[in-house]
């Protein structure tokens, strides 16, 4: 299936590694001129070369999105480096997990501030293209908490929901669409779960265990599902919340 992505232009965030460079990767695959940030400058370089290598146009900058000022700035120059904007991803997250006031705080700067003024600022260049896509990336842990502490991620995602649900109503007479998709457990070479698999062996088996599938997501695997949201091939989907958890949740979603 074409995805309809050539030379539409993309913003993904914190995509130099894991879910977001595996979405940055796709969507150049597919054709999608795409800007990137992180901050690691060698690695926001390395993916850039890497993902021009693919005969598209990539640009990035290095900066931490809790910046509210170098967010704006990089959505206006990256949407001006590609010509123009058609889509953005917010893939970014602090990955909160301590429970003190410091952690809530980046956690909420990050991931939910971090999402509110990226998009708000891209939207007005998605509006000039003619119409568009906007995505964040969840997480299976805001519609099913973990039964542990407390802590800050599952809540920051959870209150992204109700305000991609809201961009989609609103901006849908504009041809721009809203969605979020959750990845469930995904196993990246340098992230928690393989940290997890070293340190933790028995906890890592569990986690296997509790997914029907008997394994974790590659990155990959919500790479392209993510394309296909913001592709003009899923045109008529708009304010969903789409689970890539291999079965793991347990309710049922209506």
């Amino acid at each position: 299936m074409d995805l309809q992505l050539k030379g539409k232009r993309a913003i993904v965030t914190g995509a130099t590694r894991g879910i977001g460079r595996a979405i940055a990767d796709t969507l150049a695959d597919e054709g999608c001129n795409v800007a990137i940030c992180a901050r690691n400058a060698e690695q926001v370089e390395a993916a850039v070369k890497a993902l021009s290598a693919k005969g598209v146009r990539a640009w990035g900058r290095t900066f931490d999105v809790a910046d509210t000022k170098a967010l704006i700035k990089f959505v206006d120059d990256a949407a001006a480096a590609l010509g123009g904007l058609d889509i953005y991803v917010s893939n970014v997250s602090a990955f909160g997990r301590g429970a003190d006031e410091a952690s809530w705080r980046q956690s909420f700067e990050t991931d939910m501030l971090g999402t509110v003024m990226g998009v708000q600022t891209a939207l007005p260049h998605i509006e000039k293209a003619g119409g568009g896509s906007i995505l964040a990336i969840g997480s299976v842990g805001a519609v099913e908490p973990a039964a542990s502490h407390p802590r800050p991620y599952p809540s920051m995602k959870a209150m992204l929901l109700p305000f991609m649900k809201s961009l989609a109503v609103h901006y849908a007479p504009k041809h721009i669409r809203a969605n979020v998709v959750s990845p469930g457990t995904i196993y990246v070479e340098d992230g928690v779960h393989a940290r997890t698999r070293r340190e933790n062996p028995k906890a890592y088996e569990a986690a296997l265990a509790r997914n029907p599938m008997g394994r974790m997501g590659r990155p990959d695997e919500v790479g392209s599902v993510v394309a296909f949201i913001v592709s003009p091939r899923a045109s008529f989907v708009t304010g969903s919340n789409i689970m890539v958890d291999g079965g793991g949740t347990q309710r049922v979603q209506y």
